[in-house]
């Protein structure tokens, strides 16, 4: 039996990729401070991601992992000309220092020959939208850890498989915090397209993680066929 740990795993798409890769019979370990809302059989590990230190504890608990799923994020409307920094501050602690430091940790209990890691990125790490400047920025680092990684792992000859999955508009409560103050272009983005599932995205992340050993899928993009951009 394979074991997987997903961050983010007490809600929106962290919390579907958990309930899918419980359902491929994994042990699942959700790794997050809100260890009340992990989905029934998951095996819960709290840790706050914002801590470089409760990180490292919680993974030198482990005696050993096959996968790691980075879903944890956070995403606010936060402009480059007139953003608040205190929110690009959290971003990037959360988007990109936890995702990094995960993926280092992973790395020390991933059995020979390797391991699996999937982080979950963004269409906006592939192009810049009109609103929330900072967090695309944080996106497109990971799409560059994660590339960074892959090649360095290759280099080193391991056999650690690195994947990202980049979709846009998922109906999760991480829109809320995005949208918070813009309520109403929320509801009219809604009414005007119907946004992908946590679950839509969760079936690809399991297609990811159960390719065949020889199969590396780099980076998905996927988007409602109703999303123009």
């Amino acid at each position: 039996m394979k074991t997987a740990l997903v961050t983010g795993a007490s809600s929106g798409i962290g919390k579907a990729i958990a309930e899918a890769l419980l359902r491929e019979e994994m042990k699942v370990i959700g790794l997050c401070r809100n260890i009340e809302n992990l989905p029934a059989g998951v095996t819960p590990l709290r840790c706050d991601l914002f801590n470089p230190a409760e990180i490292e504890t919680a993974f030198a608990g482990l005696d050993s992992l096959d996968i790691l799923v980075n879903s944890a994020g956070l995403a606010h409307l936060s402009r480059m000309s007139d953003g608040d920094p205190a929110q690009w501050e959290k971003m990037w602690r959360l988007n990109v220092h936890a995702l990094s430091l995960c993926c280092q940790q992973a790395l020390k209990i991933f059995p020979a020959p390797g391991g699996h890691i999937l982080n979950l990125s963004s269409l906006s790490g592939h192009r810049v939208p009109p609103t929330g400047g900072f967090y695309a920025s944080t996106k497109f680092a990971v799409r560059a850890i994660t590339e960074a990684l892959r090649a360095e792992l290759k280099a080193d000859g391991s056999k650690t498989r690195i994947s990202s999955l980049s979709p846009g508009f998922v109906d999760t409560p991480l829109l809320n915090t995005y949208f918070a103050g813009r309520e109403e272009q929320l509801a009219a983005t809604k009414s005007s397209i119907e946004m992908l599932s946590p679950e839509s995205v969760a079936a690809t992340a399991v297609h990811i993680l159960t390719s065949p050993p020889e199969v590396e899928i780099n980076d998905i993009l996927m988007r409602s066929a109703d999303q123009a951009v």
